[in-house]
C-alpha cells in the first residue's frame, strides 16, 4: 500500500515563507512523478505543482507560479514545497500525491490520478 505523510504546515502571515515535506512508503519513489494538491473547505482538491521522477521539469498552477518551488530528494523518498510570498488565499490543507507515471501528464491536476491513499495533509493557516 502506497502511503504518504505530509508535514511542515503552520500558522503564517501574508508575505512569509514556509516549506512543506512529504515522505512516502510502499513505492519506488524515484520511479514516479509527484504532485502537490491543496484543498480549501467547501472546495474541490486542486493540483498546484508537479515534478518529474528525476526532479526535472517542474510545472505549476498559475496561482502559485513564481512564488512556490517544488523539489524532491530521491535518496530520502521525500518531496518538498517551498512556499514564498504567501497570500491569504494560500491558506488550505496541502496534500501530496504519487502519480502512476514518471512524468507530469496533462491530467496531473486531477486528484484522481494518484496511487496513494490521501494523507492527513499539512494545514497552512492565515494569521493575518
Amino acid at each position: 500500500q502506497v502511503q504518504v505523510v505530509e508535514s511542515g504546515g503552520d500558522l503564517v502571515q501574508a508575505g512569509e515563507s514556509l516549506r512543506l515535506s512529504c515522505t512516502t512508503s510502499g513505492v519506488r519513489f524515484g520511479d514516479h512523478a509527484m504532485a502537490w494538491f491543496r484543498q480549501v473547505a467547501g472546495k474541490e482538491r486542486e493540483g498546484i505543482s508537479c515534478i518529474k521522477d528525476d526532479g526535472s521539469i517542474p510545472v505549476y498552477d498559475s496561482s502559485v507560479e513564481g512564488r512556490f518551488a517544488i523539489s524532491r530528494d530521491n535518496d530520502k523518498n521525500t518531496l518538498y514545497l517551498e512556499m514564498n510570498s504567501l497570500k491569504s488565499s494560500d491558506a488550505a490543507i496541502y496534500y501530496c500525491g504519487v502519480l502512476s507515471v514518471y512524468f507530469c501528464p496533462n491530467r496531473w491536476r486531477r486528484p484522481t490520478g494518484i496511487l496513494n491513499s490521501w494523507g492527513q495533509g499539512a494545514q497552512v493557516s492565515d494569521s493575518s
